[in-house]
Protein backbone atom coordinates (compact mmCIF):
# COMPACT_ATOMS: atom_id res chain seq x y z
CA UNK A 1 0.00 0.00 0.00
CA UNK A 2 1.30 3.41 -1.18
CA UNK A 3 1.98 6.42 1.49
CA UNK A 4 -1.10 7.91 -0.16
CA UNK A 5 -3.58 5.34 0.14
CA UNK A 6 -2.10 4.47 3.50
CA UNK A 7 -2.92 8.33 4.53
CA UNK A 8 -7.02 7.94 3.40
CA UNK A 9 -7.31 4.50 5.08
CA UNK A 10 -6.05 6.04 8.32
CA UNK A 11 -8.07 9.37 7.91
CA UNK A 12 -11.25 6.93 6.47
CA UNK A 13 -10.67 4.89 10.06
CA UNK A 14 -10.17 8.32 12.37
CA UNK A 15 -13.42 9.13 10.82
CA UNK A 16 -15.32 5.99 11.61
CA UNK A 17 -14.50 5.84 14.94
CA UNK A 18 -15.32 9.46 15.59
CA UNK A 19 -19.07 8.30 14.52
CA UNK A 20 -18.95 5.65 16.57
CA UNK A 21 -18.09 7.71 19.60
CA UNK A 22 -20.73 10.38 18.52
CA UNK A 23 -23.36 8.01 18.14
CA UNK A 24 -22.65 6.63 21.84
CA UNK A 25 -22.87 10.19 23.14
CA UNK A 26 -25.63 11.20 21.44
CA UNK A 27 -27.37 8.72 19.23
CA UNK A 28 -27.85 9.64 15.06
CA UNK A 29 -27.42 13.72 16.19
CA UNK A 30 -24.26 12.75 17.96
CA UNK A 31 -23.09 10.89 15.24
CA UNK A 32 -24.06 13.29 12.68
CA UNK A 33 -22.10 16.08 14.83
CA UNK A 34 -19.15 13.86 14.90
CA UNK A 35 -19.12 12.92 11.22
CA UNK A 36 -19.11 16.90 10.66
CA UNK A 37 -16.25 17.45 13.54
CA UNK A 38 -14.26 14.72 12.17
CA UNK A 39 -14.12 16.19 8.41
CA UNK A 40 -13.40 19.20 10.00
CA UNK A 41 -10.38 17.81 11.93
CA UNK A 42 -9.25 16.09 8.97
CA UNK A 43 -9.17 19.24 6.82
CA UNK A 44 -7.15 21.28 9.55
CA UNK A 45 -5.00 17.92 10.08
CA UNK A 46 -3.88 18.11 6.39
CA UNK A 47 -2.94 22.15 5.99
CA UNK A 48 -1.73 22.69 10.07
CA UNK A 49 -0.96 19.18 11.42
CA UNK A 50 2.87 19.99 11.23
CA UNK A 51 2.44 23.09 13.19
CA UNK A 52 0.44 21.50 15.57
CA UNK A 53 3.32 19.12 16.05
CA UNK A 54 5.93 21.11 16.93
CA UNK A 55 3.97 23.38 18.94
CA UNK A 56 2.95 20.16 20.72
CA UNK A 57 6.75 19.21 21.26
CA UNK A 58 8.02 22.46 22.03
CA UNK A 59 10.18 23.17 18.43
CA UNK A 60 11.70 26.11 17.73
CA UNK A 61 13.08 26.74 14.17
CA UNK A 62 16.33 27.69 14.09
CA UNK A 63 18.82 29.50 11.10
CA UNK A 64 22.28 28.35 9.26
CA UNK A 65 23.88 31.20 12.46
CA UNK A 66 22.21 29.42 15.48
CA UNK A 67 23.52 25.72 14.93
CA UNK A 68 25.99 25.96 11.91
CA UNK A 69 27.31 22.36 12.39
CA UNK A 70 23.67 20.86 12.03
CA UNK A 71 22.71 23.13 9.66
CA UNK A 72 25.32 22.02 7.05
CA UNK A 73 25.04 18.15 8.12
CA UNK A 74 21.15 18.31 7.53
CA UNK A 75 21.76 20.24 3.64
CA UNK A 76 24.46 17.77 3.12
CA UNK A 77 22.17 14.48 3.26
CA UNK A 78 19.18 16.32 1.59
CA UNK A 79 21.00 17.39 -1.11
CA UNK A 80 22.46 13.63 -1.09
CA UNK A 81 18.79 12.12 -0.88
CA UNK A 82 17.27 14.48 -3.58
CA UNK A 83 15.02 16.23 -1.08
CA UNK A 84 14.41 20.13 -0.50
CA UNK A 85 16.08 21.49 2.68
CA UNK A 86 13.50 20.84 5.48
CA UNK A 87 13.11 23.43 8.32
CA UNK A 88 15.28 22.52 11.25
CA UNK A 89 13.96 22.64 14.44
CA UNK A 90 15.46 22.16 18.46
CA UNK A 91 13.56 20.85 20.99
CA UNK A 92 15.17 21.26 24.70
CA UNK A 93 15.53 18.04 26.06
CA UNK A 94 18.62 16.49 27.71
CA UNK A 95 17.08 12.79 26.10
CA UNK A 96 18.22 12.31 22.75
CA UNK A 97 15.77 11.60 20.28
CA UNK A 98 14.36 12.95 16.83
CA UNK A 99 11.55 13.13 14.33
CA UNK A 100 10.21 15.00 11.06
CA UNK A 101 6.63 16.27 10.06
CA UNK A 102 5.13 18.06 7.26
CA UNK A 103 2.78 17.38 4.22
CA UNK A 104 5.07 16.64 2.00
CA UNK A 105 9.11 17.22 1.23
CA UNK A 106 8.52 21.08 -0.02
CA UNK A 107 7.01 21.60 3.49
CA UNK A 108 8.86 19.42 5.88
CA UNK A 109 10.89 19.99 9.16
CA UNK A 110 13.43 17.86 10.52
CA UNK A 111 13.46 18.60 14.66
CA UNK A 112 15.80 17.17 17.10
CA UNK A 113 16.73 17.65 20.94
CA UNK A 114 19.38 19.30 22.33
CA UNK A 115 20.55 15.97 24.13
CA UNK A 116 20.61 14.59 20.29
CA UNK A 117 23.30 16.92 19.37
CA UNK A 118 25.14 16.85 22.88
CA UNK A 119 25.39 13.30 23.09
CA UNK A 120 25.98 11.49 19.74
CA UNK A 121 29.08 10.95 17.42
CA UNK A 122 29.17 12.49 13.90
CA UNK A 123 28.08 8.87 12.18
CA UNK A 124 25.41 8.78 15.13
CA UNK A 125 23.65 12.14 14.51
CA UNK A 126 24.32 11.29 10.68
CA UNK A 127 22.23 8.06 10.99
CA UNK A 128 19.46 9.87 12.70
CA UNK A 129 19.16 12.38 10.72
CA UNK A 130 18.98 10.17 7.49
CA UNK A 131 16.34 8.41 9.31
CA UNK A 132 14.23 11.60 9.75
CA UNK A 133 14.53 11.92 5.94
CA UNK A 134 13.88 8.78 5.09
CA UNK A 135 10.41 9.24 6.90
CA UNK A 136 10.77 12.55 4.11
CA UNK A 137 11.73 10.85 1.34
CA UNK A 138 9.22 8.17 1.88
CA UNK A 139 6.41 10.43 1.77
CA UNK A 140 4.75 9.63 5.39
CA UNK A 141 5.20 12.59 7.22
CA UNK A 142 2.01 13.56 6.44
CA UNK A 143 0.15 10.63 8.16
CA UNK A 144 2.43 11.02 11.17
CA UNK A 145 1.55 14.44 11.76
CA UNK A 146 -2.33 13.70 11.14
CA UNK A 147 -1.85 10.65 13.17
CA UNK A 148 -0.76 12.65 16.49
CA UNK A 149 -3.56 15.56 15.40
CA UNK A 150 -6.31 13.01 15.58
CA UNK A 151 -5.11 11.16 18.38
CA UNK A 152 -5.25 14.12 20.30
CA UNK A 153 -9.07 14.85 19.15
CA UNK A 154 -9.92 10.94 19.90
CA UNK A 155 -8.77 11.62 23.63
CA UNK A 156 -10.79 14.73 23.65
CA UNK A 157 -13.79 12.89 22.32
CA UNK A 158 -13.64 10.31 24.87
CA UNK A 159 -13.25 12.92 27.30
CA UNK A 160 -16.37 14.60 26.08
CA UNK A 161 -18.30 10.68 26.36
CA UNK A 162 -17.48 10.44 29.86
CA UNK A 163 -18.78 13.91 30.53
CA UNK A 164 -22.02 13.30 28.47
CA UNK A 165 -22.62 10.43 30.90
CA UNK A 166 -22.40 11.84 33.87
CA UNK A 167 -25.00 14.56 33.27
CA UNK A 168 -26.89 11.61 31.07
CA UNK A 169 -26.57 13.68 27.31
CA UNK A 170 -29.28 13.01 25.26
CA UNK A 171 -29.31 14.23 21.44
CA UNK A 172 -31.96 16.97 20.57
CA UNK A 173 -34.18 14.53 18.48
CA UNK A 174 -35.01 12.70 22.29
CA UNK A 175 -32.76 9.65 20.50
CA UNK A 176 -30.44 9.02 23.67
CA UNK A 177 -26.81 7.36 23.24
CA UNK A 178 -26.44 3.90 24.45
CA UNK A 179 -25.29 3.85 27.71
CA UNK A 180 -23.43 0.78 27.27
CA UNK A 181 -22.04 1.80 24.12
CA UNK A 182 -20.76 5.36 25.65
CA UNK A 183 -18.85 3.00 28.55
CA UNK A 184 -17.23 1.12 25.61
CA UNK A 185 -16.21 3.46 23.68
CA UNK A 186 -14.55 5.83 26.55
CA UNK A 187 -12.18 2.81 27.20
CA UNK A 188 -11.98 1.12 23.75
CA UNK A 189 -11.74 4.59 21.59
CA UNK A 190 -8.05 5.57 22.42
CA UNK A 191 -7.14 1.99 21.97
CA UNK A 192 -8.08 1.75 18.87
CA UNK A 193 -6.46 4.76 17.86
CA UNK A 194 -3.87 3.77 18.95
CA UNK A 195 -3.79 0.59 17.10
CA UNK A 196 -4.81 2.08 14.09
CA UNK A 197 -1.44 4.31 14.78
CA UNK A 198 0.42 1.30 15.19
CA UNK A 199 -0.29 -0.77 12.53
CA UNK A 200 0.85 2.09 10.21
CA UNK A 201 3.50 3.32 12.19
CA UNK A 202 5.60 0.03 12.34
CA UNK A 203 5.92 -0.62 9.07
CA UNK A 204 7.01 2.89 7.99
CA UNK A 205 9.81 2.66 10.80
CA UNK A 206 11.56 -0.08 8.97
CA UNK A 207 11.00 1.64 5.52
CA UNK A 208 12.66 4.79 7.03
CA UNK A 209 15.66 2.82 8.48
CA UNK A 210 16.13 1.32 5.36
CA UNK A 211 16.03 4.47 3.48
CA UNK A 212 18.06 6.42 5.76
CA UNK A 213 21.26 3.48 5.60
CA UNK A 214 21.37 3.93 2.02
CA UNK A 215 20.67 8.31 2.19
CA UNK A 216 23.69 8.41 5.10
CA UNK A 217 25.62 5.39 3.88
CA UNK A 218 26.28 3.47 7.27
CA UNK A 219 24.02 1.06 8.51
CA UNK A 220 26.13 0.74 11.37
CA UNK A 221 26.11 4.25 11.98
CA UNK A 222 22.25 4.04 12.32
CA UNK A 223 22.36 1.03 14.01
CA UNK A 224 24.18 2.03 16.97
CA UNK A 225 22.29 5.25 17.19
CA UNK A 226 19.38 3.41 17.37
CA UNK A 227 20.69 1.09 20.94
CA UNK A 228 21.74 4.33 22.43
CA UNK A 229 18.79 6.29 22.09
CA UNK A 230 16.96 3.58 23.67
CA UNK A 231 19.23 3.03 26.33
CA UNK A 232 18.86 6.70 26.73
CA UNK A 233 14.99 7.06 26.21
CA UNK A 234 14.77 4.92 28.95
CA UNK A 235 16.87 6.36 31.49
CA UNK A 236 15.41 9.56 31.13
CA UNK A 237 11.66 9.63 29.37
CA UNK A 238 10.51 12.67 27.54
CA UNK A 239 7.91 14.51 28.61
CA UNK A 240 5.55 14.61 25.35
CA UNK A 241 2.04 14.13 24.85
CA UNK A 242 1.59 10.41 23.98
CA UNK A 243 -0.33 11.02 21.41
CA UNK A 244 2.94 12.52 19.55
CA UNK A 245 5.02 9.83 20.72
CA UNK A 246 4.97 7.73 17.40
CA UNK A 247 6.63 10.59 15.51
CA UNK A 248 10.01 9.84 17.21
CA UNK A 249 12.59 8.12 16.21
CA UNK A 250 12.57 5.78 19.19
CA UNK A 251 9.81 6.10 22.46
CA UNK A 252 10.08 8.78 23.97
CA UNK A 253 8.04 7.52 26.76
CA UNK A 254 8.53 4.71 29.60
CA UNK A 255 6.65 1.99 29.41
CA UNK A 256 6.41 -1.33 31.06
CA UNK A 257 5.73 -4.92 28.79
CA UNK A 258 2.23 -3.84 28.12
CA UNK A 259 2.77 -0.70 27.03
CA UNK A 260 5.88 -2.04 24.67
CA UNK A 261 3.25 -4.61 23.29
CA UNK A 262 0.96 -1.68 21.82
CA UNK A 263 3.95 0.53 21.11
CA UNK A 264 3.79 2.06 18.05
CA UNK A 265 7.81 1.73 17.95
CA UNK A 266 8.60 -2.15 16.53
CA UNK A 267 11.29 -3.61 18.45
CA UNK A 268 14.87 -1.89 18.87
CA UNK A 269 16.70 -5.09 18.54
CA UNK A 270 14.60 -5.97 15.52
CA UNK A 271 15.58 -2.66 13.83
CA UNK A 272 19.15 -3.24 15.04
CA UNK A 273 19.09 -6.69 12.97
CA UNK A 274 17.39 -5.76 10.05
CA UNK A 275 20.61 -2.25 9.83
CA UNK A 276 23.41 -4.71 10.56
CA UNK A 277 21.95 -7.35 7.95
CA UNK A 278 22.41 -4.27 5.54
CA UNK A 279 25.65 -3.53 6.68
CA UNK A 280 27.02 -7.14 6.32
CA UNK A 281 25.12 -7.51 2.71
CA UNK A 282 27.78 -4.80 1.79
Amino acid sequence: MTSTMKTFAFMAAMVALFMVIGQAIGGRQGMMAALMMALAMNFFAYWFSDSVALRMNGAREITSQDAPDLYQLISSLAGRAGLPMPKVCVVESDTPNAFATGRNPAHAAVAVTTGLIRLMSRDELEGVIAHELGHIKNRDILISSISATMAGAISYMATMAQWSMLFGGRSGDGEGGNPIAGIVSIIVAPLAASLIQMAISRSREYQADATGAAICGSPRGLAQALGELESYNRQLPMSVNPASAQMYIVNPLAGGTLANLFSTHPPIQERIQRLLAMAGAK
